[in-house]
């Protein structure tokens, strides 16, 4: 065993000595195997996003329309009445509990659209500000960790407060905050899971974070099942007290980002977390460690601008256009479970099979991104997930719920997978010195198209799921701009502006010699 590893490690050792050592080097080198402590310091970062998705669909749950009966049968019937046309005596919710929903504690079953879907218009628009706001944090403020706890940490807390809330109002601005600071938890989160990955393992690694948001997601359904007969406070408990947890877990356990260490010029820290990542190459960091370029020789990296995207004429289209694909997304994949309540099935059901369908996303997504071009793939997308929402609208007008329902699904799938096909395809239209104010302007698009959904879905309550078709209509249309983005797969990753406008100007004389 001595002999046969001597020669490797002499190799390596050769091979370092005729050529600068970076750490990129080192960082490829000891993460090369996915170890168990690597593993375990994925779940315990991805399990933010898992959190996050609670939040981002209790609404669905705590601020629905409980079930109702008659008292005076001669002035009620529950199938041809409108609640809103009797006196309050003639009828009950079911169970003689006020305090189910947000709907009926706060008594808005009678109140407009707005009023009843600004909860969850809040939670979106505080997740644009809070995206905003903290895209302009420095990285070199807090580092990926810290950033991750105090979010969560935030997030869980205000959940927590939800529970002492008295009126609509101070529901309402609880979830502004809210979803002001879980608005950058899963981009923290994984920065910091790609960033301690190596790129042989990368694609599997970021897709353990996204597998725990629907995990989530459909833990969320079961938790609102267990609780269905008590206070919509207590699911805000029992979401937000595991959250405050984990967010201390994340301080205690959690390690830093090596390659932001090394940015920072502490290669020593870096080395450090590399070790405890991957214990059995621990000998091979010692060896190599003294032997790092110091901070001065790093110096001249890349700068990173959000003025990059504006004063660019080829970046800024290409930002409008992705962001207004991403808002159709966005108002898909928010909005389809907070209007499938419009279709006559059961609720706890509809969701936790809506998180299920998302599961295979992980493995179709990849299969499209390398047998297809990425341009048609989304094209092809929007407009198959539009039909099958347009389609939804039009059975259930006709009474086919449970038909309706089945294509309810197919459009949320197809959501999910557009937001899967343009995560990667907006990483190839850009140069690392941007892309991540662009991956940022990408989610909160995503968010803004989820801002506007709540009250398109409660529209649906007056005509039955109209909401579908205006989700169908949208995306289909907005997914047609697909066509002006370039073609980039089997491109290499650029780093600086210059180097992008290069390539594409060689590719651009290439397709016209062709």
């Amino acid at each position: 065993m001595e002999d046969s590893s001597a020669p490797l490690l002499t190799h390596i050792e050769d091979e370092d000595t005729s050529q600068p050592l970076t750490f990129d080097n080192i960082f490829e080198q000891s993460l090369s195997d996915l170890g168990f402590s690597q593993f375990l310091q994925i779940l315990l970062v991805g399990l933010a996003f898992a959190f996050d998705a609670q939040q981002v669909f209790i609404t669905v749950f705590t601020d629905a329309y409980p079930t109702w009966h008659c008292l005076d049968h001669t002035v009620c019937n529950p199938a041809t009445t409108d609640i809103c046309e009797l006196p309050r005596s003639a009828w009950e919710w079911d169970g003689g509990f006020k305090g189910k929903t947000v709907i009926s504690e706060f008594e808005l079953e009678c109140s407009s659209s707005l009023l009843s879907g600004l909860p969850t218009s809040a939670f979106y628009l505080g997740s644009i500000v809070g995206g905003v706001f903290m895209a302009m944090i420095p990285d070199s403020f807090l580092g990926r960790k810290q950033l991750l706890f105090f979010t969560t940490l935030a997030m869980s807390f205000t959940g927590i407060s939800i529970f002492f809330s008295t009126n609509i109002w101070i529901y309402v601005s609880l979830k502004f905050i809210i979803g002001f600071a879980r608005s950058q938890i899963c981009t923290y989160a994984f920065n910091l899971i790609g960033e301690r990955v190596s790129t042989k393992w990368r694609p599997r690694g970021a897709m353990i974070p996204f597998t725990l948001f629907v995990l989530g997601f459909m833990s969320l359904s079961g938790i609102a099942y267990l609780v269905r007969h008590v206070s919509w406070r207590v699911l805000y408990l029992c979401t937000s007290v595991p959250a405050a947890v984990h967010s201390v877990f994340i301080y205690l356990f959690a390690l830093e980002s090596p390659r932001w260490l090394h940015v920072q010029g502490n290669n020593e820290e870096a080395i450090e977390v590399l070790k405890k990542i991957s214990p059995a190459n621990r000998g091979y960091l010692e060896s190599v460690s003294s032997r790092l370029p110091s901070k001065d020789d790093v110096e001249n990296t890349p700068s990173s601008s959000i003025k990059d995207l504006f004063i660019r004429k080829w970046a800024l289209r290409r930002i409008l256009v992705v962001m207004t694909i991403m808002f159709g997304l966005g108002m898909m994949y928010y909005g389809v479970p907070l209007a499938v309540r419009d279709i006559d099935v059961n609720i706890y059901l509809s969701e936790a099979l809506n998180a299920a369908v998302e599961l295979p996303t992980f493995v179709i997504a990849p299969i499209l991104l390398e047998k297809f071009n990425r341009r048609s793939s989304v094209l092809a997308n929007c407009l198959v997930g539009g039909a099958l929402a347009v389609l939804c609208f039009v059975l259930t007008l006709l009474g086919l719920t449970n038909i309706a329902f089945v294509f309810e699904l197919g459009s949320f799938f197809c959501a999910r997978i557009g937001f899967n096909l343009m995560a990667v395809y907006m990483i190839e239209m850009y140069p690392t010195c941007v892309r991540n104010f662009s991956t940022t302007m990408l989610r909160l698009s995503l968010v803004l198209g989820g801002a506007a959904c709540p009250i398109i879905a409660s529209v649906g309550r007056n005509v039955p799921s109209l909401s579908f078709a205006v989700f169908g209509f949208t995306v289909s249309g907005l997914g047609l701009f697909a066509l002006f983005l370039p073609e980039t797969k089997g491109a290499s990753l650029c780093d600086t502006m210059e180097e992008q406008e290069q390539r594409e100007q060689a590719m651009a004389t290439s397709n016209s010699s062709c």
